[in-house]
């Protein structure tokens, strides 16, 4: 099973095209992070911005998506997308492996993360909000955040836009423009 995961896509249709063309068609499952089609008040407005085609985009998705609401995310985003928008957390368990999806913001520090993986028994756990993808690993869990795929909102160093993918084990953050793999992680534990 191919599983991707993406954050922050903050109404982005044209980054949103792009990875579905690219990358999310062959998914047999998307996990978004939260902060779905509102920029924010703190996201600038770039080339690419309609919420609404975006909205359409992803109730049109071949692949089933699984959303767990961020910051940004509102009742009314609620309302015209053909899926949930969970909160605060999604919780998904596939072959055994235990993947708790939250968007990030409520957790004070990395310690309540990780606690918070704990508590649900987590393999992994999922966060999104601060536009900076990462892989770390402690105690047996896996946080894993998948930064964003629209390059004018990243907020790495190296302003690359990113998504996830975990397939055959392996966690692994791609760059979106040029396919290269940033970082990657074997799975121990279900899958």
């Amino acid at each position: 099973m191919r599983i991707s995961i993406v954050s922050d896509t903050h109404g982005y249709f044209g980054a949103w095209d792009k990875l579905y063309r690219e990358y999310l068609q062959a998914s047999d499952l998307i996990l978004h992070a939260g902060d779905v089609l509102y920029h924010g008040p703190r996201n600038p407005i770039v080339a690419g911005y309609n919420p609404q085609k975006l909205a359409e985009a992803l109730n049109q998705c071949s692949v089933p998506v699984i959303i767990a609401q961020g910051n940004c995310d509102s009742e009314v985003d609620s309302m015209v997308l053909a899926m949930p928008i969970q909160s605060p957390y999604s919780y998904v368990v596939i072959n055994g492996m235990r993947i708790v999806v939250n968007h990030g913001h409520t957790f004070k520090d990395e310690e309540a993360l990780f606690e918070a993986a704990k508590h649900f028994k987590a393999h992994v756990i999922i966060t999104g909000h601060t536009h900076v993808a990462r892989l770390n690993k402690r105690d047996g869990i896996i946080h894993l955040n998948p930064g964003s795929p629209v390059r004018e909102l990243s907020k790495r160093e190296d302003g690359r836009a990113t998504l996830a993918t975990l397939y055959n084990g392996k966690l692994t953050i791609t760059d979106v423009d040029s396919g290269s793999v940033i970082q990657e992680e074997l799975i121990t534990g279900g899958m």
